[in-house]
This record gives structure tokens, C-alpha cells and sequence, in this order.
């Protein structure tokens, strides 16, 4: 029986039927691959994150808009994509898979559709957000702000104090700057106050 298998199976491969299968296969590869792709760079842009669903639209952006990452002297931005979105591969692929529960949330919890439920989660948005980063030492802040470049000469006392002091205390970036792009919820821990295991969090999370 097997043997006879075989045979028919390298029969097949022979024939014109095993190139046609190999070529469709591998359009509906490229195919995928491109969708794949374009999905997740357009899933990757501020028009999509700010603006494509009201939750976003009428709260987190409205707050965004006109914030020091939005608007400053030297006119270089930091979008939602740029503090929301891993940088890194891995870490971008596991970001990917748990926006899922965002569509879930718009398109059948509702759990954040107007504005008095989005302040009711604001709290514990934040908290998630805030525990995330502390996991993975603020790896998006660090995207762009490299403590080994920061001149201290152009820093003011305080700032260079506070640095070292987070140096010593084993602290990370949202630990002291939060609410700059939107608005702190009211009551609740804060950052500092968040206890993190950072020793749980894979190393491809953080790099």
C-alpha cells in the first residue's frame, strides 16, 4: 500500500498539475506576505492610531494635540506610534496580537464608546500602560531619548540630579515622566507606585 502511494505520488509530481500547485502557491505566499506586510506598517501610522475609531479620535488624541510631543521648538514629533508600537520585531508581533483585544473592545464591548466610559477605564488604561513600560524599562521612550548621548552640560541641575538618582534607585523613564501626552487620571497609584517583576519579562520584550 504504501508503496503504491509512492508511486502515484511521484507520478503526480511529474505531471504539469505539481508546477501549476507550486505556482499558485507561491503567489498566494506573496500575496500573503504583502497583506501581512502592509498591515502592519498601515496599523503602524498616526492617521490609523489616532484617528481611525472615535475612542481614540475624541479622547486620546484631542488630549495628544497641542502637548510637547505634538508641538515644540524644534518641531521633531513623537506620535502614538512612536511610544504605543515596539520598535523591535518580536516585541512588535506580540503588541500586534494583543490589539486584538482593542477590536474586540470597539466592535463588540463598546467598553470605552463614549467619552464618560473612557474616564471611568482611565485609571486602569493608564495603570496597564504604565506597568508595561516599567516591564520593559521604557523601551520606547529609549527609542528615542539615549541616556548615553544626553549631555549634562545642557541639562539643568535638577534634571542631572534627578537622572542620577533614578541611576541609583534602579528607576525607568515613565517612572517620573508621565501625563505628557495625556491627561493623569485622578486617584490611584502612579508609576512609581506600580510594582513590577521586571525579571518575568522576556528578553526580546525589552530588546
Amino acid at each position: 500500500m504504501p508503496r503504491r502511494v509512492l508511486t502515484k505520488l511521484s507520478r503526480w509530481v511529474a505531471g504539469r498539475r505539481a508546477f501549476v500547485v507550486l505556482l499558485v502557491g507561491v503567489v498566494l505566499g506573496i500575496a500573503g506576505l504583502s497583506v501581512f506586510g502592509t498591515t502592519m506598517v498601515y496599523t503602524s501610522t498616526e492617521p490609523f492610531c489616532a484617528t481611525s475609531c472615535h475612542e481614540m479620535a475624541n479622547n486620546s488624541n484631542m488630549e495628544y494635540v497641542g502637548s510637547v510631543h505634538d508641538k515644540n521648538r524644534t518641531g521633531v514629533r513623537a506620535t502614538c506610534v512612536d511610544c504605543h508600537v515596539p520598535h523591535a520585531p518580536v516585541p512588535l508581533y506580540i503588541a500586534k496580537m494583543g490589539a486584538l483585544n482593542d477590536l474586540w473592545s470597539h466592535h463588540v464591548t463598546g467598553s470605552v464608546d463614549t467619552r464618560e466610559k473612557f474616564e471611568a477605564q482611565r485609571g486602569k488604561m493608564a495603570q496597564r500602560v504604565w506597568t508595561y513600560m516599567k516591564g520593559n524599562d521604557s523601551r520606547e521612550c529609549r527609542h528615542c531619548h539615549n541616556a548615553a548621548n544626553m549631555d549634562p552640560e545642557k541639562q539643568s541641575v535638577r534634571a542631572v540630579a534627578k537622572h542620577e538618582r533614578a541611576k541609583r534607585e534602579k528607576q525607568t523613564c515613565v517612572d517620573c515622566h508621565f501625563g505628557i501626552s495625556h491627561n493623569v487620571p485622578l486617584g490611584g497609584p502612579g508609576p512609581q507606585e506600580l510594582e513590577v517583576d521586571r525579571s518575568l519579562i522576556p528578553r526580546s520584550a525589552i530588546f
